[in-house]
């Protein structure tokens, strides 16, 4: 993700695939299965509503979708902060892709509001 993609619906699919990357190197604990479970959901779930947004015939569906967003990106930087921590070889790593997905909540912010008050 070193060349961050201008289009938001690109670098939300970038980030996912990053994210699930980042998933397979982790370890199978026990504890790490539970939160790798976690993040593939808010993380695929991320770009799904994205495409649904895309895809939306109303200001009000666009809206909705994007909360969505907003809300499945927090989640996955929330996710990724534990992952982060409990594995600290893999710290670097996940602190890239929280630090992403932080801006990547706050495009989606900026795009909600926006479209809010056009």
């Amino acid at each position: 993700m070193q060349n961050k993609p201008q289009d938001i619906h690109e670098r939300i699919y970038q980030f996912v695939i990053a994210t699930l990357k980042y998933i397979r190197k982790l370890p199978k604990t026990q504890e790490n299965f539970i939160i790798i479970n976690q993040l593939a959901r808010s993380a695929t779930s991320m770009g799904a509503n994205d495409q649904e947004a895309d895809g939306t015939h109303t200001k009000k569906d666009f809206i909705s979708k994007y909360a969505i967003v907003r809300k499945e990106t927090k989640e996955s930087a929330y996710w990724l902060r534990a992952l982060a921590d409990l594995n600290p070889r893999y710290l670097a790593e996940g602190t890239k892709l929280r630090e992403e997905a932080i801006e990547i909540a706050k495009i989606v912010s900026t795009i909600i509001y926006k479209t809010t008050n056009k």
